[in-house]
């Protein structure tokens, strides 16, 4: 009695198969890197208007206003209902204003402020203000407004 050996059967069917090589990608997927570029795009579009400025006010209403255009960020003033002021978005005391504006004049700054004024704040504040600025040495003072229907 002759006997074979033969190796059990596999359960593929029998088919052997060769072992394949994974070579590494040469390529990169560039698809979910535009996604989420796409995504942050608009994330800096939606948030961008309002970076504007940090101080919320509720500005007074102007029909002459005029859209104003500069190449430097200006500086701005702002004076909130409550009678505070803030250099950009930072408080500062109504009496070290004028010290202050000196300083920054000192350092070569764009001649140019602007003020906002919360329409609720009373008209002598953004005076005392505007002189603190006159006192500084500033001679170009905008007033900003929103336009009307806004």
């Amino acid at each position: 009695m002759a006997a074979s050996i033969q190796p059990p059967a596999r359960p593929g069917g029998g088919r052997r198969s060769r072992a394949r090589k994974h070579t590494p990608m040469h390529e990169i997927n560039v698809t979910p890197f535009v996604d989420v570029m796409l995504v942050l795009l608009i994330i800096f579009m939606v948030t961008a208007p309002m970076l504007t400025s940090g101080v919320p006010l509720d500005l007074a209403e102007s029909k002459a206003s005029q859209q104003l255009h500069t190449n430097k960020e200006p500086i701005t003033l702002s004076v909130n209902k409550t009678g505070k002021v803030f250099i950009q978005e930072t408080e500062i005391k109504l009496e070290e204003l004028g010290d202050k504006l000196k300083n920054i004049a000192k350092n070569g700054v764009e001649d140019q402020i602007f003020i906002r004024g919360d329409k609720g704040i009373d008209y002598g504040t953004v005076m005392k203000v505007m002189g603190r600025v006159k006192a500084a040495g500033f001679t170009k003072v905008s007033l900003i407004t929103e336009a009307e229907g806004t």
